[in-house]
């Protein structure tokens, strides 16, 4: 079965994540997403926030940019939220976008190897481990976390350029991909996602989040074309009715992706009811 998930984009201003995250816990959404875009909204303050309004929904962070934060705050304050709402908590990490890191000081000369490096002690800290590393960019003497997760806690890694997808493989519990990929994309990370597992030894599962810009409404195809930009794939977004929303899904589905979240465009007037459009019409139409 394919999991469904929406997006509360940050372009909404903070105290509209309430309302979206209720209708979300309400209609039976699977999970609910939130990104941390500079210069926004946090994402660990929206997730806490969303996970204490509602019940069951399961939040997302897609992504927290790695250079803007160190590992260590990254594992406590992960710690604290899985310990706080178990098994419904879902953390990405990326690069973040480079023109943003290098405004606030924090771009590096090699994201790839940063992440990495994060990736590992990261996932070493959530597992309770006491960590000693010396890396390019992760330096840590004998760290080790109080509260660690109770239970085993899944990291996800965002990426688009085939070594970063790689790396999601090798060194990450779950991908997620940009909306600009359509399923060719899909497919075609898929295949360096094994790649990077095969490397690393990794037999573990493995979940592919794939990101579906999505519009509804009377004029739908023309938002989705204002939304587009020259980095979107041929295929990449849908504009129509639940049917035509639920096939998009599906397409992804069938190129390789557990989890499709479904997000609007950044004007959407009405997040609310998109939230309730997916859960409620578009998610009973997925296998």
């Amino acid at each position: 079965m394919t999991v469904l998930g929406a997006v509360f984009r940050p372009q909404n201003p903070p105290e509209r994540l309430r309302a979206v995250a209720r209708v979300a816990d309400a209609a039976g959404l699977e999970q609910l997403w939130l990104w941390e875009d500079c210069f926004l909204e946090s994402g660990i303050a929206s997730a806490a926030a969303a996970l204490a309004w509602t019940e069951r929904v399961h939040v997302g962070i897609g992504l927290l940019p790695v250079p803007l934060r160190n590992v260590a705050l990254t594992a406590m304050e992960t710690a604290t939220l899985h310990r706080l709402f178990p098994d419904r908590v879902l953390l990405g990490v990326g690069h973040g976008v480079q023109d943003w890191m290098g405004q606030v000081g924090a771009r590096v000369d090699s994201p790839v190897t940063l992440l990495g490096e994060y990736l590992t002690a990261l996932r070493a800290l959530l597992a309770g481990e006491q960590v000693s590393t010396e890396g390019r960019y992760v330096r840590l003497d004998q760290v080790a976390l109080d509260w660690p997760p109770l239970a085993p806690a899944r990291i996800y890694a965002g990426a688009q350029g085939p070594r970063s997808i790689r790396l999601c493989g090798s060194h990450a519990d779950g991908t997620l991909l940009d909306s600009i990929v359509d399923a060719d994309g899909v497919r075609a990370a898929k295949a360096l996602i094994d790649e990077g597992r095969a490397a690393a030894g990794r037999t573990d599962e493995h979940v592919v989040v794939a990101n579906l810009l999505a519009v509804t409404g009377p004029d739908a195809e023309a938002r989705l074309a204002a939304a587009r930009t020259p980095k979107h794939a041929p295929g990449a977004g849908v504009a129509g009715d639940a049917k035509d929303v639920a096939a998009a899904v599906i397409r992804l589905a069938e190129a390789g992706a557990d989890t499709v979240v479904v997000l609007p465009t950044a004007d959407e007037p009405d997040p609310e009811g998109f939230v309730r459009f997916i859960a409620e019409e578009v998610r009973p139409l997925v296998p």
